[in-house]
């Protein structure tokens, strides 16, 4: 990823040309946007000064899971946000993408969703999976009923992964409020 001064870069994908230029169009100005229409295209673009990929699941060409899948296999450090009218299932339980949006999606909602990747790109990966498996968490909790939930396996082992990285998180907040709390004692900034 990018680490300069200048805007993060934002590749929009998605098949439907008028679908990725109307949310490159609700982005420009906060980011640099890039389009690519269709799978092919997004392979073609993708490199790692791509910070975020906001990208459609479903394509005829190359699908958005595809996609996905070669970007992380080719290693683009790069967040990959799902963006589709694809409703979440099971199965993505083990796609490796970072957040998933249900179209259609309003403005507040992409940019917030780009700002939380961009966020967790500052912070260790503990965080950045506590994100993912929350995100999983959530998308499955507000899609199947209680007893699909619990009788999944998969949804236990996300829930179990959710509170180890969260307790392991609570305590490096803790040694990290310790060692804040050094700091202003001696009358230093953190």
């Amino acid at each position: 990823m990018t680490e300069s001064s200048e805007d993060p870069t934002v590749l929009v994908v998605d098949d439907e040309a008028e679908v990725a230029d109307v949310y490159a169009l609700r982005l420009r100005g906060e980011y640099d946007v890039e389009t690519a229409y269709g799978g092919t295209a997004a392979l073609e673009t993708v490199d790692d000064s791509v910070d975020v990929v906001l990208l459609d699941r479903r394509m005829p060409d190359v699908s958005g899971d595809d996609v996905l899948e070669v970007i992380r296999d080719r290693g683009v450090d790069c967040r990959v946000v799902m963006i589709t009218a694809v409703d979440p299932d099971f199965d993505i339980v083990e796609m490796p993408f970072d957040d998933y949006l249900c179209k259609p999606v309003e403005k507040r909602d992409l940019v917030g969703a780009i700002e939380q990747q961009l966020t967790a790109t500052r912070y260790d990966e503990r965080l950045t999976e506590y994100l993912e498996v929350t995100s999983k968490l959530g998308l499955l909790e507000a899609e199947k009923t209680v007893a699909e939930l619990d009788e999944s396996e998969d949804v236990a082992r996300l829930r179990e992964r959710a509170a180890e990285l969260k307790a392991d998180l609570d305590e490096t907040l803790a040694e990290f409020d310790d060692a804040t709390a050094a700091f202003q004692e001696i009358d230093r900034d953190p």
